[in-house]
């Protein structure tokens, strides 16, 4: 312990000695090590820390698939819940819920709240408990029961101050009055990404129980709900899974579904991270090639220093001290500049989360929950110490190889161990200035192919103009608004006095809305489409829209009208539909004129196309669309509509001019989810953007520093090739022929980097294919320009210090010759 002690006071003084090159090579490492720990941090948080719930390995979410039919994903039904409840021999629970936003009345001011619909198993899945009252029992899955409600604390404490006398107190939600049952504790969070509802609510804060469908065993067409289940001891997900199929294959039979139709058994951790994993794993690979780009940089700084403490080095051999007491002393010194490279990358750490937390890209899953904590303070300390050892053994080791007579002769050149301008002198060194080009290389192909396919991605067009549209909100969910004609009117006559206000040219309302993270979709008919053997269902986008929200939205027009007000209860049933359905039914032909229908019933109304929409991206600017029908909000009413105002200005400055609009038509309707829809198509990027940002910023750290290894070892090169350079010079050699040598060397290097860089490119640009739109993981433009901008960088990094090789007198350096 004594000689450790020593050897860390004589490290820390020796890093004193040199603050220059110590600031240096700890702000290296402390880029290199905080981009390191911030995103460790984050896939720390996301796909190793475990789910707030027990057993939450044992813990799975059920999703209907029918690939065949362009549904990757689907909400099961309640008669999938109770079949599969009945037929399973692999999950011990199982509940039924439904999320969505109800209309919370009868407070200061209208208010649209998060609830979730659920039987009362949901909560002994969870391990959800009550702080005051009761959550739901057996008894109250049943229909026909008392309404009763069981809040979240958070929204007990911020709507209700925290009153423990809330137990027993009535709250109205979409008009009818619910009894509060008990509060749950505080520790219970149920987020959307948890559960993703239909009603795409963000986090739950009332618990309600199940609305009398729910119950009904023959209830299949409600494809709305989620079912969460709870495996037996010792059940895997694979048997899980292979259980559920057996039952998926009996539904597809029995209700003469899509062949492609099946139901996956997901894990509930990879439901929550499963859309961040492999972004978080391309981040993981793209820092850890930094950090070794930084630790290879570092390295050659202490190269370079080796050199100049040959003398010192080989002085302590001669008074005795042992080659591996030297070692040990100098990867001290390393480890101890890794330690302080780490303590600065975990203040770049914080402040990059921090960073994150703020802007929240793409609703990146638990946020809130990532944090620097003892795994991660564990992972940095870890990483410094290694880095310490990886860049410190390389000057270790090539410092014990010093001559000892040549390096303690006086006035021998053996300090710097000139090696003339031969690079094949010094090839470690050149070594790992060509690894930094190679990895520098690999992460500016990642970065150009994202930057590519992001550019992609922002060239395709939503279908609508998406500048000075302000987007809202609201809902017609009370007991006046049971009539489908009071709704009607509601929407109509809102319509009409936002399309009043100063400086709107449009106003109009949908059910759902693009890229608002809104659904919509069911079974329709053809009038004279029968559908293949192979195929039995026909899935489309359905949505309810004004007369005039196709012109606030800039949706263009193909064919045919969009509605008017007289498409209403007394007159013909119409609809409009978009190009995409037009041209897959009737793509020789005029589809206006033609009927659809909802679902396959007989008996169900049949629609007249009255026109034909352009196409509208509704999921994403990377998604494929599904055809899409509009019904008249005259004659199909929602009782959820999204505003929708074009204006002639600044649209966020209507936004409480529109509000009052509402709240003076209809005092109980909450306004909510308001955002202008340019802020929404940015949004939809976001995630996109990010890892572009993300990757670019790495890569161009990654350059920077290998621009530096290949400047300090062309530097360093010339000044140890000094003599010989005034050799060539006084023997008549012409400042071309010293600016050719020295580029050379450099740039061989760099041709050496750049080849193997490609090389790793090329296997690793695979990984990426999932993260990229419209762009070839082997980007020919990508593959191209990025070698070509890196060796200019090279070539720039190498002509500085041959220029001033070029400026040496021969006079002065041979004067001591």
């Amino acid at each position: 312990m004594a000689t450790i002690l020593q050897d860390l006071r004589l490290a820390w003084r020796l890093i004193l000695r040199n603050p220059g090159l110590t600031l240096v090579i700890v702000l290296s490492l402390g880029l290199g090590i905080g981009a390191t720990t911030a995103v460790f941090s984050v896939s720390s948080a996301l796909l190793l820390r475990p789910l707030p719930y027990p057993q939450q390995d044992r813990l799975a979410i059920l999703w209907l698939r029918s690939p065949g039919i362009g549904i990757p994903q689907d909400w099961p039904s309640p008669g999938q819940f109770h079949q599969i409840r009945a037929q399973n021999n692999v999950f011990d629970e199982m509940s039924l819920a439904i999320g969505g936003s109800v209309n919370l009345t009868g407070q200061a001011q209208a208010e649209r709240v998060d609830a979730i619909s659920t039987t009362s198993t949901l909560f002994d899945l969870l391990g959800a408990k009550p702080l005051l009252g009761r959550i739901f029992l057996p008894t109250d899955d049943a229909p026909g029961k008392p309404k009763i409600a069981v809040l979240t604390y958070g929204f007990w404490q911020r709507e209700f101050g925290a009153d423990p006398q809330i137990l027993g107190r009535n709250l109205t939600l979409n008009g009818d009055p619910y009894t509060v049952v008990g509060v749950l504790r505080p520790e219970f969070i149920f987020k959307n990404e948890v559960m993703p509802g239909v009603g795409e609510i963000k986090q739950a804060e009332i618990f309600l129980p199940l609305e009398k469908d729910a119950y009904d065993t023959n209830n299949y067409g409600d494809e709305n709900y989620n079912i969460l289940a709870r495996l037996k001891p010792g059940v895997t997900m694979r048997a899980a899974q292979a259980d559920i199929s057996l039952i998926a294959a009996r539904i597809r039979e029995e209700k003469h579904r899509d062949p492609t139709f099946t139901i996956s058994v997901v894990p509930l951790l990879d439901q929550v991270v499963g859309s961040v994993r492999r972004s978080l794993l391309v981040l993981l690979g793209a820092v850890a090639l930094v950090l070794l780009i930084a630790c290879a940089n570092v390295a050659n700084l202490l190269l370079a220093r080796a050199g100049a403490r040959q003398k010192e080095v080989a002085i302590r051999a001669a008074l005795g001290a042992g080659w591996s007491r030297m070692v040990r002393q100098l990867l001290t010194e390393s480890i101890l500049l890794g330690v302080l490279g780490g303590a600065a990358g975990l203040a770049i750490a914080a402040a990059s989360l921090f960073a994150v937390r703020t802007v929240n890209p793409g609703d990146i899953p638990r946020l809130a929950e990532i944090s620097i904590d003892l795994r991660v303070l564990a992972f940095t300390a870890a990483v410094s110490i290694l880095t310490g050892i990886i860049f410190g053994l390389a000057p270790a080791l090539r410092i014990t190889r010093v001559d000892l007579n040549s390096a303690l002769k006086s006035g021998g050149r053996s300090s710097g161990g000139s090696g003339g301008l031969n690079l094949s002198h010094d090839k470690l060194r050149g070594l790992m200035v060509a690894a930094e080009l190679a990895l520098s290389l690999m992460l500016l192909v990642g970065a150009g192919l994202l930057l590519r396919s992001f550019a992609r991605l922002v060239e395709v067009s939503p279908g609508f103009t998406a500048d000075n549209v302000i987007s809202m909100r609201l809902s017609a969910i009370s007991p006046k608004y049971k009539d489908d004609g009071a709704r009607a009117r509601f929407y109509a006559d809102l319509c009409e006095r936002v399309q009043k206000l100063p400086g709107v040219t449009a106003a109009g309302a949908a059910s759902s809305l693009p890229l608002s993270g809104s659904v919509g979709w069911g079974g329709i008919s053809v009038e004279g489409y029968v559908p293949p053997p192979n195929q039995p269902e026909l899935q489309v986008d359905q949505r309810t829209a004004t007369p005039d929200y196709f012109r606030a939205m800039q949706i263009p027009l193909i064919r045919g009208r969009f509605f008017t007000p007289s498409d209403n209860k007394d007159g013909q049933p119409v609809v409009v539909i978009d190009e995409k359905m037009a041209a897959h039914f009737w793509p020789n032909s005029d589809a206006l004129g033609h009927r659809v229908r909802t679902g396959s019933d007989p008996k169900d109304q049949w629609f007249t196309i009255a026109g034909v929409a352009g196409i509208v991206k509704e999921y994403g600017l990377d998604s494929d669309t599904r055809m899409v029908v509009y019904y008249a909000q005259n004659q199909q009413p929602a009782h959820s509509m999204y505003l929708v105002a074009r204006t002639a200005s600044d649209p966020a400055a209507l936004v409480s001019a529109i509000t009052h609009e509402v709240h003076a038509l209809e005092p109980d309707a909450p306004v909510y989810d308001i955002s202008t829809m340019k802020d929404r198509l940015s949004q939809s990027v976001a995630r996109q953007r990010f890892s572009m940002l993300m990757l670019g910023a790495f890569a161009a750290f990654a350059v920077i520093l290998a621009a530096i290894g290949v400047y300090g070892v062309m530097s360093y090169l010339v000044t140890q090739g000094t003599r010989d350079i005034a050799i060539r010079v006084a023997l008549g050699a012409q400042e071309s022929n010293i600016l050719r040598l020295v580029v050379r060397q450099g740039m061989t290097l760099a041709i050496i980097g750049i080849a193997a860089g490609l090389a790793g490119a090329f296997a690793l640009s695979r990984v990426m294919s999932a993260l990229l739109f419209g762009v070839s993981s082997r980007d020919a433009v990508t593959f191209a320009a990025v070698p070509a901008i890196l060796a200019a960088i090279a070539l720039l990094a190498c002509y500085i210090p041959a220029r001033r090789a070029i400026k040496v007198d021969p006079m002065v350096a041979l004067r001591y010759e």
